[in-house]
């Protein structure tokens, strides 16, 4: 049976950084920042190809939006118990091949001329469903590739890097459809996935079997993950939070490449640079997350990081050519930043709270809520922009930012330092069979 490498340093003094120490963490991270920068590219490269190449209205950009995050309304249940069923990594090697694949059908198809937005509604839907399962596989994973005294440093790590790996992809996107046509950016994602590829296979862990148990039906499990997200009060939270605020964030950003092109007025190369810049945020924000939550606490941070820092998102609608592009960049910095550092905060603490073989169904039905909410915001965004305008619209969905953002304050955060740091059902902890079975 494997176990996890031994990353001591042997010294009493701090230990060097997980990258240099850790060779199979070292991987996952280079795999995962490559990943990142992929989809960054793609999430530019679609509704600009959907834009400027197929002249798609904004219903259709919107349910270009929708339809990448679809399956996990459609799968993500199912895909939370399979994840706890069999090992991760098998799981994110079959995932990432098939994106690199799908993907690769877009410029090919570009080239022969037969590109439709029906194909591009396709890929979005099939890459959207590995997609679910290889951040159902991932999130179990994670605390199973490191000890819990490294997750808070894993974490702010992985949330860093793929901040910064999307800022790059925003910026080379736009660079790339500005040289060569938007179609020429997901050429990036052959090579950026095939990395990613490479690297996760290269991971010397193995998981260690699962324990044998008797093998019950598909809706039991997925019951017992369910009722583990409604009956526990922080899960619960966290989840209707994501939700609300996903909805609005996602309805937001749907428009916003129609609102820099159409409204401001942004040539296609300046759009990636813009939302690139903005998007700094997000990497200053897994830069002090940990910080500031050893200094306030962890609830006290989470609620300064998720209230605080996105109510700049009503600066967005103003923004303007010239010196008015300030009002995008001071919005999207500061909801990048708020948005990151609280996952930094909530990942650690789920990854240590929640029972290991739970985390899958865990991970699964939080995300069909958080990530189910995003066509929502897609299709709203859409909707929205087409009945009221698109910068009408931009207003009603940046100030719904701050507002899903109550949700946290009118909760048991408001009364505490710190999120519990008791493993559920460990001695002193809550108890684990009354937060699985209550409704």
């Amino acid at each position: 049976m494997s176990t996890r490498p031994d990353t001591s340093t042997g010294l009493d003094t701090a230990p060097a950084s997980l990258l240099r120490r850790h060779r199979d963490f070292r991987l996952l991270w280079t795999g995962e920042t490559a990943n990142k920068f992929g989809s960054a590219v793609t999430g530019l490269a679609l509704p600009l190809i959907a834009v400027t190449a197929l002249h798609a209205s904004t219903v259709q950009v919107g349910l270009l939006g929708a339809a990448g995050w679809l399956p996990w309304l459609l799968v993500g249940l199912p895909a939370g118990v399979w994840v706890d069923r069999l090992r991760s990594r098998p799981i994110m090697l079959t995932a990432t091949a098939a994106s690199l694949l799908l993907f690769a059908t877009v410029p090919l198809a570009a080239r022969a001329g037969v590109l439709t937005m029906a194909q591009l509604l396709a890929v979005a839907l099939a890459t959207g469903t590995a997609g679910v399962f290889f951040q159902t596989a991932y999130t179990a994973y994670l605390p199973r590739l490191l000890d819990p005294a490294d997750q808070a440093e894993g974490n702010a790590k992985l949330h860093g890097s793929a901040s910064a790996a999307g800022i790059v992809g925003l910026g080379s996107g736009g660079l790339i459809a500005q040289l060569t046509g938007p179609v020429n950016g997901l050429l990036a994602n052959t090579c950026t996935f095939a990395l990613s590829l490479w690297c996760t296979g290269r991971i010397g862990y193995r998981e260690p079997e699962r324990p044998a148990r008797p093998r019950r039906s598909l809706r039991t499990e997925i019951g017992e993950g369910l009722r583990l997200v409604a009956g526990n009060a922080w899960f619960r939270t966290f989840t209707l939070f994501g939700a609300a605020s996903n909805v609005m964030l996602t309805g937001y950003q749907t428009l916003l490449v129609v609102f820099l092109i159409r409204e401001v007025g942004l040539p296609e190369g300046a759009v990636g640079a813009v939302v690139a810049i903005a998007s700094t945020g997000g990497v200053a924000g897994a830069a002090v997350a940990r910080r500031v939550a050893a200094r306030m606490g962890t609830a006290r941070a989470m609620l300064c990081f998720e209230l605080t820092l996105p109510a700049l998102a009503v600066l967005i609608p103003l923004t303007s050519g010239g010196a008015g592009l300030l009002y995008y960049v001071l919005g999207g910095f500061g909801v990048s930043a708020g948005v990151v550092a609280g996952n930094v905060i909530k990942s650690t603490f789920q990854q240590r709270y929640c029972p290991p073989e739970l985390l899958g169904r865990l991970s699964a039905s939080g995300a069909v809520l958080n990530f189910g909410a995003v066509p929502v915001g897609a299709l709203a965004g859409g909707l929205l922009g087409d009945w009221l305008g698109v910068r009408p619209a931009m207003w009603v969905l940046c100030a719904g930012v701050p507002l899903a953002a109550l949700i946290l304050w009118f909760s048991p955060l408001r009364g505490r330092r710190d999120l519990p740091t008791e493993p559920l059902g460990e001695p002193g902890g809550p108890v684990r069979t009354a937060a699985v079975t209550a409704v």
